[in-house]
């Protein structure tokens, strides 16, 4: 009796081995590698993310960069983003 299941297993394990795998990616698919050099062509505005090209995205940081001031905050808004960055700090130095 013990032979005979010993034998379906085996039998069981190697036809489960003998099927075809799907751990490879589709032929179509393109490598990372590839990918990774591709020059990118399009891109979205940094201020209300409408498609641009790749001139307009060049001419739009140009000009954001030689713009000499940050924009203001609303002074409500200022005042939260301390209060959660001294939360934080009080959490990190604080054991409870």
């Amino acid at each position: 009796m013990k032979k005979g299941i010993v034998f379906s297993i085996c039998l069981g394990l190697m036809g489960w081995v003998a099927q075809p795998t799907l751990a490879l990616p589709p032929p179509d698919d393109l490598p990372e590698e590839v990918l990774r050099t591709e020059i990118i062509t399009e891109a979205r505005s940094p201020i209300d993310g409408e498609p641009l090209t790749a001139a307009e995205y060049a001419q739009l940081k140009a000009e954001l960069a030689q713009r000499g001031t940050t924009p203001e905050l609303d002074p409500e808004i200022q005042q939260t983003v301390f209060l959660l960055q001294l939360l934080d700090f009080v959490r990190t130095v604080t054991p409870f």
